[in-house]
């Protein structure tokens, strides 16, 4: 099969559904789980936005035009605090409309420990699956991304607001009691917290209450003890036994590889 590499799209089952492919013709990746797969890079890139033909991808699949000019790579999507929709610099004011003047939530996830989070209240659960996350609890309601994005900050100050990708791809976290965890937080950042709320307009903030946490399991046969990673820009060639998958990521008795950091790369896959 040949095709252009971009994000694995999930599917919340038990265990977690994998597709790869183009969109038309994505195909169940959780199927060749045990078996030996070979990926051979054909030296070929496209951007993922406008399929121009590049030597290398910026963003994780993007030509240096659209990483310069799309909102989708401003440094505000790494960082939602910074988002800058309000003060009408907006790279795309209709794509910051439909992406970022929506519902957020703030979460909790752990997925190589705990950390603290932000994304769209559609994303939901997606983005935990992406991030590998074992369990997650949606703990705040915002209206936009960036309102979101200061509460996050507010809490990074406590605990991680990133992934440790090679402790993820290790095995399954310690569990947390999410009810302490959220009690300690509100208890620590409550008066920053309420200093915020008056900044913002009255209700952008909901504290959820009662949520569900989220549980995941993955297709994994077995955890690798040593990770290590592929990179198609060094191997042309990557073949193994696929162990499982987890997040972005697909674990062979090789090695693993991060599907979305290849985003725009033209693979043949057998």
């Amino acid at each position: 099969m040949d095709f252009r590499l971009s994000k694995m799209i999930t599917e919340h089952a038990t265990p977690v559904q994998y597709y790869l492919g183009p969109a038309d013709q994505a195909f169940l990746l959780n199927d060749f789980i045990g078996r030996k797969i070979k990926i051979t890079f054909k030296h070929q890139i496209t951007c993922l936005h406008c399929n121009t033909l590049i030597k290398k991808t910026y963003s994780s699949g993007y030509c240096y035009q659209c990483f310069q000019t799309l909102a989708q790579n401003d440094q505000c999507i790494v960082s939602p605090h910074l988002c800058h929709y309000h003060l009408g610099t907006c790279r795309e004011p209709s794509w910051g409309e439909e992406h970022c003047m929506k519902p957020h939530i703030v979460y909790l996830a752990n997925t190589s420990g705990l950390k603290v989070g932000v994304t769209r209240l559609t994303q939901i659960p997606t983005r935990f699956i992406d991030q590998g996350a074992h369990t997650a609890l949606p703990i705040i309601k915002t209206k936009n991304r960036r309102e979101a994005g200061m509460i996050e900050k507010l809490f990074a100050s406590m605990m991680d607001d990133k992934t440790n990708w090679r402790n993820m791809l290790k095995g399954v976290p310690e569990p947390v009691n999410y009810l302490n965890l959220k009690k300690q937080l509100f208890f620590t950042c409550g008066k920053n917290l309420d200093e915020l709320e008056e900044s913002f307009t009255p209700d952008d903030i909901e504290l959820l209450e009662d949520q569900q946490i989220y549980e995941f399991q993955y297709p994994i046969l077995s955890y690798p003890d040593k990770v290590s990673s592929f990179n198609l820009d060094k191997v042309n060639l990557i073949e193994g036994i696929l162990m499982g998958i987890k997040g972005q990521y697909l674990i062979l008795d090789t090695g693993v590889i991060n599907i979305r950091n290849h985003g725009g790369y033209h693979i043949e896959l057998r």
